[in-house]
């Protein structure tokens, strides 16, 4: 089922979710709810807040674009990004890697606004699986991008705060006038 996708300033993107501690089928059903919606408004990925759920659960395909990293290790073993797509994972932890990037990003809850933001190149990222696992991924890339922004939403930080002093005054008037938009849309 594709769920209704919370917009800014929706206080529940500024929750600090809590942990999953049981896969229950209303997990699983949000999780597959989740893809659905993701891939519905052609997204790379969404993190439950997104959805109005404010639990440590989000999910994440990159399939679309194969030669978007040039290393994806899962448990110390290299692996097939495509074959591991999409992935969900809850209650994650994420190193950063030392060196950073800009490149431009979106958020399916912040519709028709871009932005330049500074990341990790790399990140390593431990989580569980819905069946219970423990896994440990290393990657750089899109899909590192990808886990640091869906990591921010489950701590309640969006890509908009990621932006540099300039951008963030060069953007404030255009989210002021998307958010008009945004009422009106409701």
């Amino acid at each position: 089922m594709v769920l209704k996708i919370v917009r800014h300033p929706d206080p529940v993107l500024r929750a600090k979710c809590r942990a999953i501690t049981e896969v229950t089928p209303a997990i699983r059903q949000l999780a597959a709810d989740m893809i659905e919606t993701m891939r519905s408004a052609n997204g790379v990925g969404l993190a439950a807040p997104q959805v109005a759920v404010d639990q440590q659960l989000a999910v994440i395909d990159v399939s679309h674009n194969p030669q978007c990293l040039t290393f994806l290790r899962i448990n110390g073993e290299r692996a097939d990004m495509v074959a591991n797509m999409p992935v969900i994972f809850l209650n994650p932890t994420l190193e950063l890697g030392k060196d950073k990037d800009v490149d431009e990003e979106g958020c399916l809850s912040f519709p028709r606004l871009r932005g330049d933001i500074r990341r990790s190149e790399q990140v390593k990222v431990t989580f569980q699986t819905l069946e219970g696992e423990t896994q440990t991924w290393e990657m750089d890339g899109l899909l590192a991008r990808a886990f640091q922004h869906e990591i921010d939403h489950l701590n309640g930080i969006l890509f908009i705060d990621r932006l540099s002093a300039v951008a963030k005054v060069s953007l404030k008037r255009k989210l002021a006038r998307l958010m008009e938009e945004w009422e009106e849309d409701d």
